[in-house]
């Protein structure tokens, strides 16, 4: 490429091939608990909004510094404080004196490549998860970690970049419907995971047509493209596999997890959640499966394809090889040659080679062989 460096030209090509595993951006020989972003920058700013609630107050505001979340830590009701970017370490540590945060779990807030988990400390729960969202036009899945801290009167969420699968969830609180007003932080956390959950089939049905597209151009003209979009599929699946196992994982120990901080009568809805997730390894498998399948009939129609022209290829050698045999013999300089001699020897040579193929076809076609 004119102009284009070896190194850029790799890293576009590595750019361009799904993603199976994270490339690891943590620095080496760090001390335990060092707070440093090794994500990619999503978010131009940090943005940090406020819903406080209860079943008869709520407000919504947008703050403009880490300094006026403080002040939420020990409000009556709810209050979620969701932060859009990670890159301001400095403010997260601060955040993380105030609610009393282990430099651990700022640590593993902000390396975004966290498998899915949940820890106890005691006075509050965290949670990691990913955030799936499959784009239009593109082949790779884009993935956002979610992190949570749940308290007794607060949940913090804390995302790479502006956008979520949250925007029902922030409809009810602001209507005022249903139990989410009337409930806590546990319920609020559990409505969070399981709005994340369920975007995961959204995900997943996105898939199962590539997998129908591609199980069409298989039946009529499969191609090297083909099998290139059946590798991506199935790289993507690994890369869900790695992700959906976790979860499970997550809303298993959050519905038999015995804290205070998590009533019994939501550990009802995490089991609900548990159950989703439940569905999603076995849809996941099952497409595993198809993709899996997808790439032997690929292989097997291309094996069928050469075999058809092998074959076709040995029927025409088979056809002129007695003529290319008798070309042969009466191709040869000898002197005394007793049909050269001959007034029909021409005509007759003719007559004999067309004989043998003729002959050769109709054998063919009574064996069915074309």
């Amino acid at each position: 490429m004119i102009g284009t460096s070896a190194h850029e030209t790799r890293a576009e090509e590595v750019a361009a091939v799904p993603r199976i595993f994270w490339r690891i951006q943590k620095k080496a020989a760090l001390p335990p608990g060092t707070v440093e972003y090794v994500g990619e920058r999503k978010a131009e700013r940090v943005k940090i909004t406020v819903f406080d609630f209860d079943d008869s107050h709520f407000e919504e505001k947008e703050l403009h510094s880490i300094d006026e979340c403080f002040p939420y830590r020990d409000t009556p009701g709810v209050s979620w404080i969701n932060i859009d970017g990670l890159h301001d370490t400095d403010g997260l540590k601060k955040l993380g004196e105030h609610f009393g945060l282990h430099p651990l779990v700022l640590e593993d807030i902000v390396n975004t490549h966290q498998r899915p988990k949940v820890e106890d400390h005691q006075d509050h729960l965290f949670i990691v998860l990913q955030m799936l969202e499959y784009p239009e036009g593109q082949t790779e899945i884009a993935a956002d970690q979610i992190s949570f801290i749940v308290g007794s009167t607060y949940l913090l969420s804390f995302q790479e970049q502006e956008g979520d699968v949250w925007d029902p969830i922030r409809e009810r609180i602001r209507g005022g419907a249903g139990r989410l007003r009337k409930s806590g932080t546990d319920y609020l956390a559990y409505a969070l995971i399981d709005a994340i959950v369920d975007h995961y089939f959204i995900v997943l049905e996105k898939i199962g047509d590539e997998i129908e597209t591609v199980a069409d151009e298989l039946a009529a003209r499969p191609s090297p493209k083909t099998l290139r979009t059946i590798h991506e599929l199935k790289r993507e699946m690994i890369f869900l596999r790695k992700l959906i196992w976790p979860t499970r994982e997550v809303a298993g120990i959050l519905e038999r997890a015995e804290s205070s901080l998590i009533k019994k009568t939501t550990g009802v809805y995490l089991r609900d959640v548990y159950d989703h997730s439940v569905q999603l390894i076995e849809a996941m498998e099952s497409y595993r499966d198809l993709i899996s399948g997808m790439q032997d009939l690929y292989l097997s129609s291309m094996s069928n394809k050469m075999n058809a022209v092998m074959k076709i290829l040995t029927i025409f050698a088979t056809i002129f090889a007695p003529i290319t045999f008798l070309a042969g013999v009466y191709g040869m300089n000898f002197k005394y040659f007793p049909e050269l001699g001959w007034r029909l020897g021409y005509p007759l040579f003719w007559l004999i080679s067309l004989g043998l193929s003729l002959t050769l076809i109709v054998i063919f076609r009574k064996k069915g062989w074309f």
